[in-house]
C-alpha cells in the first residue's frame, strides 16, 4: 500500500471507529433502560453519575450495567481476535471459534465448572473468578499450539491448513466437552450447557473484570504491530525483506488473539462469530487491504451489544413470552448466513 492510499483510508477507518463507538453507547444506554422494570434514559444517566433513588441506581448500576459491559469487552475481545488471526493467515475464515481457539478454551473451563462442581461443591468465589479465566486461556493456548504444530509445512506454517486442521481440533473439543458434560453432576451440567451458548444473563464485575483488563493491556499491544501486519499481508517473503520478523511477530500476536479470545469465552461463553463476522464487515466498510484493528473493535462491541438487546428483548416484543435468548443463538442466527456467503466466495475464487 502506498502512503497516498495509507492517507486516505485513516480518516474513513477513524469515522467508522467513532461511528460504530457511538452506535454502541447509545444501545448501551437503550439496554440499561429496558427489562422487567422499564427507566426513561434521563433517570438511566443520572444513575450512571451517581444521582437518582437508590432504587434506580441499584437497577441500573449493580443489576444491568455489569451485563452491558461484559457485553461491549466481550465484543471488543472476539473481534480483535478475529482481525488478528485472519490477517496472520490471510484467511477470512479464520477466526477463534472456526480453528479451535474458543472449542478448547471452552473444554478447560467447562472441566473446572462441572469437575471442580463434582469434586467439591459448586465453584464460586476466588476460585471462580482466577480458575475459569485462566483455564479457558490454557485450553485455548493448547489448541493453538496443536494447530500451529499440525500445520507447519517445511518449518514454516502454512496457512492454508490452518483452518482445515482447526476444525478438527475443534471437533475434538466438542467431544471432550460433550463427555464432561455427560459425567458431570445434573446441575453442574446445566450450568455448564447454559455457559456454552453464549450468555451475558446474571453478568457480574467479576465477570466484565478480568476481559477489561485483557482488553486495556493487549488491544494496545496489537495495535502498535500496525506496520507488521500491513506487511504480513503482503506476504511472508516480502515482509521479510521489509525487516519484519515474521515468525516472532506471527508468535506474539497468535498468543495475543488466544488471550483475547479465551477471555472472552470466560466472560460469556464461546458466542458465535462475533470474531467470524467483524473483521470482514469492517474491513469491506473500511476498504482496507486487512481488517482495521480499531474499527473491527468498535463494531465488535456493537454487534454483541444490538445481539443482547435482542436476545433480551425480541420474543417480548413478538409477543411470544417474558423469555431471554442466549446472546450466542442471536449471533449465531445472524453470523450463519455470512459464514456461507464466505466459503461461496472462497469457492469462486474471488
Amino acid at each position: 500500500m502506498t502512503a497516498t492510499a495509507e492517507a486516505a483510508v485513516k480518516p474513513r477507518t477513524v469515522v467508522l471507529a467513532a461511528a460504530f463507538a457511538l452506535a454502541a453507547v447509545v444501545l448501551a444506554l437503550v439496554s440499561l433502560s429496558l427489562g422487567t422494570t422499564k427507566l426513561p434514559l434521563d433517570e438511566v444517566l443520572r444513575a450512571l453519575v451517581g444521582g437518582g433513588d437508590s432504587g434506580t441506581r441499584l437497577i441500573v448500576v449493580e443489576l444491568r450495567m455489569p451485563r452491558v459491559a461484559t457485553g461491549l469487552l466481550v465484543g471488543i475481545a472476539f473481534a480483535v481476535s478475529g482481525a488478528l488471526l485472519q490477517t496472520l493467515s490471510r484467511n477470512p475464515l479464520a477466526s477463534p471459534d472456526i480453528i479451535g481457539v474458543n472449542s478448547g478454551a471452552s473444554a478447560a473451563a467447562v472441566g473446572v465448572i462441572v469437575l471442580a462442581g463434582t469434586g467439591g461443591g459448586n465453584i464460586s468465589g476466588a476460585a471462580e473468578q482466577i480458575g475459569l479465566p485462566l483455564a479457558a486461556v490454557l485450553g485455548g493456548l493448547l489448541a493453538t499450539l496443536i494447530v500451529g504444530l499440525l500445520s507447519i509445512q517445511r518449518g514454516v506454517v502454512d496457512a492454508s491448513k490452518v483452518v482445515l486442521i482447526g476444525v478438527g481440533v475443534a471437533a475434538a473439543a466438542n467431544s471432550l466437552v460433550a463427555w464432561l458434560l455427560v459425567i458431570g453432576d445434573v446441575t453442574d451440567a446445566g450450568r455448564a450447557a447454559a455457559w456454552l451458548a453464549g450468555s451475558l444473563n446474571a453478568r457480574t464485575w467479576s465477570d466484565a473484570v478480568p476481559v477489561g483488563l485483557a482488553v486495556a493491556l493487549l488491544l494496545p499491544v496489537a495495535m502498535m504491530f500496525g506496520r507488521e501486519l500491513e506487511a504480513l499481508v503482503l506476504g511472508d517473503d516480502v515482509a521479510s525483506s521489509l525487516g519484519v520478523r515474521v515468525s516472532r511477530v506471527r508468535l506474539a500476536l497468535l498468543v495475543v488473539a488466544t488471550v483475547l479470545a479465551a477471555m472472552a469465552t470466560a466472560g460469556a461463553g464461546p458466542i458465535a462469530f462475533v470474531a467470524l463476522v467483524a473483521p470482514q464487515v469492517a474491513q469491506r466498510l473500511a476498504r482496507t487491504d486487512r481488517p482495521p484493528l480499531l474499527t473491527t473493535a468498535m463494531l465488535g462491541a456493537l454487534f454483541v451489544t444490538l445481539a443482547d438487546l435482542v436476545a433480551r428483548n425480541g420474543l417480548q416484543v413478538l409477543q411470544v413470552g417474558p423469555y431471554e435468548l442466549p446472546v450466542g443463538v442471536v449471533t449465531a442466527a445472524a453470523g450463519a448466513p455470512y459464514l456461507l456467503h464466505l466459503i461461496g466466495r472462497q469457492q469462486k475464487g474471488r
